[in-house]
């Protein structure tokens, strides 16, 4: 059963970090940096976080590094710490088989996440239908969100009928929807309105490349004659992970300009300026091969982390990504969040 405030807060919309991993030189946990991440997204007014999703580094799972309990709860401990409010939406990753997936949902439930973020990486070989009842049992332990991950990263094209069942599930409360993709994007709107629970799905974007113009966009789809509007009411983001303070400011501003029901020229410009400094984070022309390389990088410049590393050799920034990073930098100085950082540094690391 999900938290009322937290359901009512998911529908309303609200911003939330996927949450990354604090690394030391040699590649162990950094708890110190791994605090302070959790307290910056806090200070910085989210409404939530998601621990132990990409962004947060699958690996973090594998024998050799068994992180995934202690990181989700270091972030749950910082949480309490700072005496949340009922409503902030704690949200942590679930992947991997059924057998994995349920292990992980059961942990979740034990030490408070309110929902767990179902990804669907890594099963290419499961059909849909094996999906959705992998859906349907980790539903059984705790409120879920429905991942539609982009190929490029591991996830798989999944159908407009597989949406619409998930859709059905009573314990799913949203989806993210993250293929970067506007067909497949449009897939899930469409299914979720054509299922008898429309109403208690969220939408919330995942697309890092079209940030503003998801949130902006209202659709209206033809549902037995009659036209349904939904919109994408909020972001769970990597690129929300760095520049979080000016996101949370920019997240204010579209909800009052929907309010005011006239879009400003402006704000599709910001729009696309943020794309710009997502593509440099995101490294999209390496197949995003330095994504999560790129966003430790921007904490890594602001003293957040102590560098880029991730878990794996492999993941590190690509050929000229850093000076692209430095280009969006100087580019788009009202996008970027230092001062604030700066400001608060040493509050966080004490």
């Amino acid at each position: 059963m999900l938290n009322p405030e937290v359901k009512k807060h998911l529908l309303e919309g609200t911003v939330i970090p996927a949450h990354p991993l604090a690394l030391t030189e040699n590649r162990q946990l950094d708890e110190k940096g791994q605090r302070a991440l959790t307290r910056y997204y806090i200070a910085a007014g989210v409404g939530g976080v998601a621990v132990g999703v990409h962004t947060t580094q699958f690996e973090i799972r594998d024998p050799q590094f068994n992180l995934y309990e202690k990181v989700l709860s270091l972030a749950m401990e910082e949480m309490k710490n700072a005496q949340v409010p009922e409503s902030f939406i704690k949200i942590g990753g679930i992947s991997g088989p059924l057998e994995q997936a349920i292990k992980e949902a059961r942990f979740l439930q034990e030490i408070g996440y309110d929902l767990g973020l179902l990804s669907m990486g890594g099963l290419q070989d499961s059909t849909e239908e094996e999906l959705i009842t992998r859906t349907k049992k980790i539903a059984e332990i705790i409120p879920v969100i429905g991942f539609y991950l982009q190929p490029a990263v591991g996830g798989r094209i999944l159908s407009f009928g597989f949406w619409k069942q998930i859709a059905e599930i009573p314990n799913v409360h949203a989806i993210k929807v993250a293929p970067f993709n506007r067909y497949q994007t449009f897939d899930v709107i469409r299914a979720v309105c054509h299922s008898s629970r429309n109403e208690d799905i969220a939408i919330y974007t995942g697309n890092d490349d079209n940030i503003i113009n998801d949130l902006l966009t209202t659709y209206r789809i033809d549902v037995d004659g009659k036209k349904v509007e939904k919109r994408i009411i909020g972001g769970l983001l990597g690129h929300w992970s760095v520049w979080t303070k000016t996101t949370v400011d920019i997240f204010q501003t579209v909800k009052e300009t929907l309010t005011h029901g006239e879009i400003p020229s402006e704000l599709l410009t910001l729009g696309q300026e943020i794309t710009d400094a997502n593509a440099a984070f995101f490294d999209p022309n390496n197949q995003f091969k330095g994504s999560i390389a790129g966003i430790n990088e921007v904490l890594a410049r602001q003293g957040i982390l102590q560098g880029n590393w991730c878990l794996l050799d492999k993941e590190k920034l690509s050929p000229n990504q850093s000076e692209e990073i430095d280009r969006v930098y100087a580019a788009y100085p009202h996008l970027n969040d230092d001062e604030f950082v700066k400001e608060n540094l040493e509050k966080w690391f004490n």
